[in-house]
C-alpha cells in the first residue's frame, strides 16, 4: 500500500501548476489531499478518474475553504464522512476509509495563525480528535492518521526553532499534544527511516527564497499505530514536487 498525504492548498489551483499530471506518474495507490477549497462539482474530477481513480470528497460548508479528499486506486470496504464533532464536520477536516483490517484517516487540522480564536479551537479540535482516534482504536488497532497537523513536534522539525518559539504550529501546548500522541502508541513513520534534519513540507508562501533557501517546517505527517510499525516498508517527502505551499509525504507498507 502507497500513500500520498498532500496539503494542495486548493486543488483547482494545484491542477492548474501540474497537479494531474503529477498523478499521471502514478506516486500512491491512495492519494489523500487536505485543504482542497472546493467541492467536486467545481473540479475537472473526471481527469482524476480517468487515472483509475475512485474520488471521495469531504468538503467544507463555506466555499473556498479547508475540505479533504481522497482519491483510491484501491476500492475501500467503507468511507465515513467526519469524525462527528460539528464544527469539525461543518469545515470538513476528517474523511476515513477503510481497507480490509486498515484504517485509513485523512485530516485537516486546524491552524492557528490567524489570532486567538482560531488557536482556541485548534486545542479544542486536537482534544476531541485526540478522543475520536482512541474510540476508533479500540474496533479499529491498525490505524494511519495522514495529513496537514499544522505542528511541527521539535526542533528538528523547524529552521528556526528559538524564533518561532512563540508561533502557532510550534507552541509549547501544541508540541505536548504530539508528546501525548507518540507516547499514547503512534509511530511517526517517517522519522523511522530519516533521523536526519532539514526535511521539511511547507514553507511559507511570503517570501519566494524560504522555499528557495530550504526555511521550512515539517508539519505533514502520515502517522500509524504501533500495530502497524513492523509493516512500515518506506517513507519519504517529496520537496522538488510544487504545486502547493507543502509538499507530498510518502508512506509504503504491507499490505
Amino acid at each position: 500500500m502507497r500513500i500520498i498525504s498532500y496539503n494542495v492548498n486548493g486543488i483547482r489551483a494545484a491542477m492548474n501548476k501540474g497537479l494531474t499530471d503529477w498523478l499521471k506518474s502514478d506516486p500512491g495507490d491512495i492519494i489523500c489531499l487536505q485543504e482542497t477549497k472546493a467541492h467536486k462539482d467545481s473540479v475537472n474530477f473526471k481527469a482524476i478518474q480517468d487515472l483509475g481513480y475512485t474520488d471521495y470528497w469531504y468538503s467544507a460548508e463555506k466555499k473556498g475553504y479547508s475540505g479533504v479528499a481522497i482519491f483510491s486506486k484501491v476500492k475501500p470496504d467503507r468511507v465515513e464522512f467526519g469524525n462527528g464533532f460539528m464544527q469539525s464536520d461543518a469545515e470538513g477536516r476528517v474523511i476515513r476509509a477503510d481497507y480490509g483490517d486498515i484504517t485509513l484517516v485523512n485530516a485537516y487540522f486546524p491552524s492557528g495563525t490567524s489570532g486567538d480564536e482560531r488557536q482556541t479551537y485548534k486545542y479544542q479540535w486536537l482534544e476531541e480528535f485526540f478522543g475520536y482516534t482512541e474510540q476508533l482504536r479500540k474496533e479499529r488497532p491498525k490505524l494511519i492518521v495522514c495529513g496537514d497537523y499544522n505542528i511541527a513536534h521539535r526542533e528538528i522539525d523547524i529552521h528556526d526553532p528559538k524564533g518561532n518559539k512563540k508561533s502557532s504550529g510550534f507552541l509549547p501546548e501544541e508540541r505536548a499534544w504530539l508528546d501525548k500522541f507518540f507516547d499514547n502508541g503512534w509511530v511517526d513513520s517517517f522519522r523511522e527511516f530519516h533521523p536526519e534534519p532539514h526535511r521539511y513540507s511547507w514553507w511559507s508562501q511570503r517570501f519566494p527564497s524560504v522555499r528557495l533557501n530550504n526555511k521550512g517546517w515539517r508539519i505533514d505527517y502520515i502517522n500509524v499505530t504501533k500495530e502497524l510499525k513492523s509493516q512500515l516498508v518506506d517513507a519519504e517527502i517529496y520537496p522538488d514536487v510544487k504545486h502547493s505551499d507543502h509538499c507530498p509525504i510518502y508512506l509504503k507498507l504491507k499490505y
